[in-house]
């Protein structure tokens, strides 16, 4: 039955809704609206300018309207009389095409249609820093191999479990929490869900560390490369298919216990992967985080090559156990709708195809990526070489759709801007040549 806001506001003393969409950039809009009129926002949504957003549109554009999904009601769990809705954009009547959410939304009805339904879980890694942003907010926590730092941990207790407890309070089944490989660095994991509502928790994740970390006089950055000499930011994401309650990517049969539809799919994701790095690595600092040097802990973890492998995590796609496979291409600026929309779109395309993924390494890609053909198949290596790739694959092209030129046109504009940027490198390196 779906959700009437009004009776909602009343009985969960909801006052103010937040109604939220995410733009292009993953950059979070929203307005406040007070209980009392969300009847009519709920039927008609809430007025944007689209321009003032990183959204293709112009100055000369019609209102744009964010109709709020009921079904993503979320209470703040910090402040409880305020409701978050993840909102879809429309403008003259008809949803915005290259809104991620709708991109999205178009990918799941395409899946259904086949009768698929793609469940993922995502591992989203962050900083917690200094209010400025120049230092890793934890003095002490300097090991040169700080991942799982018991002490480390445990100093952050009260923002990693505030954190925590909101997600269980939320039903998102919550299940580990950690230091990450860099200092200063979290991981917090919940439950697999279908696509959607993966994304909308992904986006909200987001949010609310950021919020609860602001309380607490520290700031929290999903940036992918904040510190040089640190191992990045990642937002792996394990993938599965499923009909009518059945997981089609298990097959106690198959390698590793994948199923051949399984394998087509993976082989689809590889197929553009290069392109998908413009969606997944979505920012000029990305490309410090794949294709880096190894960092003070010996290794950058994540990929520079497309390739697979078991449960080895040097590649670009892992297989840990049967029935699921892990994407280790995204980072931490991944627009989380977008995220789920290009593995569907990819996975849907190997599938159509029967890509084949081909041979399967079993080798560590840091130390012996080179001696193997299949290497040649390198990441782009910057964020011009992705939008390339993004411009030249007719599968995502023709899968997306209007999505894809909205995206190169505003991506475009950002990479130009960082190339008329002079740095402090280039100066200290030609000012005497």
């Amino acid at each position: 039955m779906a959700i009437d806001l009004e009776v909602a506001a009343r009985e969960q003393g909801i006052k103010y809704f937040l109604i939220s969409f995410t733009d292009l950039f993953g950059v979070q809009r929203a307005k406040l609206v007070p209980a009392s009129a969300i009847g009519e926002m709920a039927r008609t949504g809430a007025a944007f300018a689209g321009f003032a957003t990183w959204l293709d549109m112009t100055p000369a554009d019609p209102d744009m309207f964010a109709v709020p999904d009921p079904a993503s009601l979320i209470q703040l769990p910090w402040k409880p009389e305020v409701g978050w809705l993840a909102a879809d954009p429309w403008m003259n009547g008809k949803p915005v095409e290259h809104a991620p959410r709708n991109v999205l939304k178009r990918q799941i009805a395409a899946a259904g249609a086949l009768g698929y339904e793609m469940k993922t879980g995502v591992e989203c890694e962050f900083f917690l820093i200094s209010p400025d942003g120049s230092e890793v907010a934890d003095a002490a926590d300097r090991q040169a191999k700080p991942c799982y730092d018991q002490q480390a941990l445990m100093r952050r207790y009260d923002v990693i479990a505030e954190i925590c407890d909101a997600m269980q309070g939320l039903g998102w089944r919550p299940y580990q929490n950690d230091h990450e490989d860099a200092n200063g660095q979290f991981e917090m994991n919940w439950q697999y869900d279908t696509s959607l509502v993966t994304a909308d928790r992904h986006a909200f994740f987001k949010y609310m560390v950021r919020s609860i970390a602001e309380r607490r006089e520290l700031r929290a950055t999903f940036m992918p490369k904040p510190f040089a000499d640190l191992t990045g930011n990642g937002c792996h994401t394990h993938v599965s298919l499923w009909r009518d309650g059945q997981n089609l990517f298990e097959d106690a049969g198959g390698a590793l216990g994948l199923s051949a539809l399984a394998y087509t799919f993976l082989g689809g994701l590889m197929h553009s992967a290069a392109a998908l790095a413009a969606l997944f690595n979505p920012t000029v600092n990305s490309y410090k985080r794949i294709n880096a040097p190894p960092t003070v802990s010996g290794a950058t973890w994540s990929p520079s090559s497309v390739t697979y492998s078991g449960n080895n995590r040097t590649h670009l796609i892992r297989i840990p156990e049967p029935g699921r496979f892990e994407l280790r291409l995204a980072d931490g600026a991944a627009n989380p709708y977008l995220l789920q929309a290009g593995i569907l779109a990819a996975g849907l395309d190997g599938i159509a195809h029967r890509r084949d993924p081909g041979k399967r390494l079993d080798i560590n890609m840091y130390t012996e990526g080179h001696t193997v053909e299949t290497a040649g198949k390198k990441l782009p290596l910057n964020l011009l070489d992705a939008l390339r790739a993004l411009e030249g694959s007719t599968v995502l092209r023709d899968s997306l759709g209007a999505l894809v030129p909205s995206y190169l046109a505003l991506k475009r504009g950002e990479w130009d801007a960082y190339a008329r940027h002079l740095s402090p490198w280039e100066r200290a390196h030609t000012l005497d040549c």
